[in-house]
């Protein structure tokens, strides 16, 4: 929902069914490094908020942390039963990510001399 509305798609479906299955991967691998939406508004809100309260409080008082502003935002720790241990737990979530959008194992088509990405919207049946 979040990419759909940054890159302002009218809805989800209509997305999805115009983006092939390894953009919407690189697209959840970007989000998880620069995370797209109000998160990310909140946490630079919070920084300028604590900047502006610092450069106004007393020299008596202590000062204030961007976590001051955004509550909850630091408090979401990832179960350990949903994060992957080990490369071979990525590389089974990455695999079955893949199957339910409908996407070919480029590994099979590398052996075969093809770059494996038919182009393929998700959705999209044959080449």
């Amino acid at each position: 929902m979040r990419l759909a509305l940054a890159l302002g798609w009218p809805s989800v479906a209509w997305g999805l069914a115009r983006i092939s299955s390894r953009e919407l991967v690189e697209w959840m691998a970007f989000d998880a490094v620069e995370p797209l939406g109000e998160s990310r508004a909140d946490l630079r809100m919070g920084i300028v908020a604590a900047t502006v309260a610092n450069v106004n409080r007393a020299s008596n008082q202590p000062a204030v942390a961007p976590a001051d502003f955004v509550p909850g935002y630091w408090d979401e720790e990832p179960d350990e039963e949903d994060a992957p241990a080990d490369w071979q737990g990525m590389l089974a979530t990455v695999e079955a990510l893949n199957a339910a959008f409908g996407g070919a194992d480029a590994r099979a088509a590398q052996q075969d001399g093809s770059d494996g990405d038919t182009g393929n919207a998700v959705g999209e049946v044959g080449a």
